[in-house]
């Protein structure tokens, strides 16, 4: 095996560790999680992660048993939006949550974790060998960065919701 694809199978693995501790992650936050949109976001999140690793599962098999990088198109794939999530939410179930600082520790810590793995992913991508595996780290870093921003619209939720369901909805305060 050349040192270029031990390096590769090396990173794969990585992120295939990753995937599988922020699965476990957002399992154990949508648990806790006091509110329901959050709880969905949560199990999203949890799912976006077992997808990624059946991904690189797939991928770190093709170049072990066939020395090639497979094209695999991660934006293809259904239900990878959390704008679903948040459509649900209305003026009828503003938050009204007692103990917010739980939630927001929770929040800012999946937070950290995607922005971890969107610099992971953005500096594998900056170091691909081939073209193919370039556009799928890029893909996944933006994907993440998804994440990451579909978490700063929660954490926005919690903390002030109506001014999150104000900016959301577009309204203006105009009143002439």
């Amino acid at each position: 095996m050349n040192s270029e694809q031990t390096k590769t199978l090396e990173a794969l693995k990585f992120a295939i560790q990753m995937e599988i501790d922020g699965k476990k992650y957002y399992e154990q936050a949508s648990q806790k999680c006091e509110v329901k949109v959050g709880k969905d976001l949560f199990e999203w999140l949890a799912s976006q992660e077992d997808l990624h690793r059946r991904t690189f599962e797939q991928i770190y098999k093709s170049i072990k048993d066939e020395k090639t990088w497979p094209e695999i198109d991660i934006k293809s794939v259904p239900g990878n939006t959390a704008n679903t999530i948040f459509a649900q939410v209305n003026k009828a179930t503003v938050c009204k949550i007692e103990t917010p600082r739980v939630e927001l520790d929770t929040i800012d810590k999946a937070m950290d974790m995607e922005n971890k793995t969107y610099d992971f992913y953005k500096k594998q991508g900056e170091a691909a060998v081939y073209e193919v595996q370039g556009k799928f780290y890029g893909d996944l870093a933006a994907e993440e960065r998804k994440h990451y921003l579909a978490l700063v619209d929660y954490r926005e939720y919690i903390i002030d919701p109506v001014g999150w369901f104000t900016k959301t909805e577009h309204h203006s305060l105009d009143g002439g």
